[in-house]
């Protein structure tokens, strides 16, 4: 009878190897700006893929876009609280970025390169409420 266990053994760590590596290549870091906690992609199909599913686990998704639906990066990101303060400013690498911050309305705002600037308001709930999507059209 042959040992069939070092063979399994191998084809098990592969796998493993496989996955873990296709899994942190699919999500970015989750970076901070002030208060809020973002992390932005979206960039090939298995990213976006990631990227979408995840969006049920964030408060507050943004999506940018043109008009015809071709996705866009290195969007410059403003984020002010209901006073009109500012609490988180950062560039976009990505058509999809998921944010994390506390409940309470806020004011969003996305410039685009060539000076375009897109503002929307939105009110984000408790933890545990469904979470919004805010979608950018340049």
């Amino acid at each position: 009878m042959k040992n069939h266990t070092p063979t399994l053994s191998a084809a098990v760590l592969c796998a493993a190897l496989l996955s873990a590596t296709a899994a942190h290549a699919q999500h970015p870091a989750l970076q901070k700006a002030g208060d809020v906690q973002y992390v932005c992609g979206g960039i090939g199909i298995d990213e976006s893929t990631a990227m979408r599913a995840a969006m049920k686990d964030y408060p507050l998704s943004l999506l940018f876009a043109t008009k015809s639906g071709d996705y866009l990066a290195k969007i410059q990101v403003v984020i002010a609280d209901g006073k009109g303060q500012e609490v988180a400013q950062f560039q976009a690498q990505g058509p999809v970025c998921l944010l994390r911050l506390d409940s309470g309305r806020y004011t969003v705002k996305a410039s685009a390169d060539g000076g375009k600037t897109i503002d929307q308001g939105v009110e984000v709930g408790a933890a545990g409420t469904p979470g919004k999507t805010l979608d950018y059209r340049f």
